[in-house]
């Protein structure tokens, strides 16, 4: 981050506070308004092809002892954030939790570590500054990526050059926080593979696959990280490599799917920056479950209403995906990634996973 953005971010907190003051000075109840971030509010943007917030707002005011509580916050947490930029440091999102416990305010100390996230949410919304440009950091998410990219990136010794297959252990090259300070050098990569668990990461690794295949492999370590989400953008946008997502056959693993594709819910206001809508699903899909005839689990109760209420998110109003789950909800049942495995080790990699990507035009 440059020296000119870092006083933009500054700049922006402080006429945050200064909106305040000015409210009070003109006897008005201070208050700040945010989008409803609910999947009642969200809307396909036809230009960016991503879905974002719509109109409806929530008002955070002074005019009750709860609304003055959530400013008061909110007027400490931006004395913070501009005095972190201001020292250049940095912070993680569970630290600002802590820190709020030295305030001199008590009425301004965070309960728990949900209202301190989604305070910065908020102050990320109206202020239209990233928590990266604030220097906030989650805690080490551990996504990981393999696969033939050489890239640039800053450490506190300098620039260091790295190749993604040959720089690097089994584990892959580590996700930085905020992967805008890499530069892509080169690559040899024909397309992006988002893996959901380590284990199919680990299998796909060990069989070789991102060389057979001149596949980038990002592992997305369960629900993906701001970081995981958005070099996989950068990797589309700027390299012009095709996304898939491979994940497994339940309803909580579609909405993994759709996070890398379309953003979520709670991150709606970053989905140009975040989200990659030309991202194609792998599986494994409810149709597979019947066609390789993969090992199952039967669907739960909070499985059949998480996909019943997919039914109704308007991310997952398509053809495609109206179909996948209305097989799952008749079959009653969901698969892993490993099920595979029960036509062997090699099955994903010599059979499945080139049949996928050939019958989706990937490869």
């Amino acid at each position: 981050m440059s020296a000119d953005n870092e006083a933009q971010a500054q700049e922006k907190l402080i006429d945050l506070a200064a909106e305040f003051y000015d409210q009070f000075d003109r006897g008005e109840i201070p208050s700040m308004s945010v989008p409803t971030r609910t999947k009642s509010n969200i809307v396909f943007d036809e230009d960016s092809e991503v879905w974002v917030y719509g109109d409806r707002e929530s008002t955070r005011s002074a005019n009750s002892v709860r609304g003055a509580r959530k400013l008061l916050k909110a007027i400490y947490t931006i004395d913070f954030l501009a005095e972190q930029l201001n020292q250049d440091r940095s912070s993680t999102l569970r630290e600002l939790y802590y820190l709020s416990e030295s305030w001199d305010a008590q009425e301004a100390q965070f309960s728990n570590q949900d209202e301190s996230n989604q305070l910065v949410e908020d102050l990320e919304i109206v202020s239209e500054v990233t928590r990266e440009d604030f220097h906030m950091r989650p805690e080490e998410s551990g996504a990981t990526i393999m696969g033939p990219l050489y890239l640039r990136e800053q450490t506190r010794r300098g620039e260091r050059d790295i190749h993604c297959q040959e720089d690097v252990g089994e584990g892959g090259y580590q996700i930085p926080n905020n992967p805008d300070t890499i530069e892509f050098l080169d690559n040899d990569a024909d397309f992006v593979l988002a893996v959901e668990t380590g284990g199919m990461r680990d299998r796909l690794v060990e069989n070789g696959f991102d060389d057979d295949y001149n596949a980038i492999i990002v592992h997305l370590k369960g629900q993906p990280a701001r970081a995981t989400r958005r070099i996989t953008k950068r990797l589309h946008d700027e390299l012009d490599l095709p996304v898939t997502v491979f994940a497994d056959g339940d309803p909580w693993s579609y909405r993994i799917f759709s996070s890398v594709a379309y953003g979520s819910i709670k991150s709606a206001h970053l989905s140009d920056y975040l989200a990659t809508p030309e991202a194609q699903f792998v599986g494994i899909q409810p149709s597979d479950i019947v066609e390789y005839d993969l090992p199952t689990d039967p669907l739960s109760d909070s499985d059949v209403n998480a996909l019943e209420s997919e039914l109704d998110d308007p991310r997952f109003q398509t053809d495609y995906w109206e179909e996948q789950i209305e097989i799952q909800l008749d079959i009653g049942k969901k698969s892993e990634q490993q099920s595979l495995a029960s036509h062997g080790l090699d099955f994903v990699t010599d059979t499945y996973l080139p049949e996928r990507l050939t019958a989706m035009g990937v490869l």
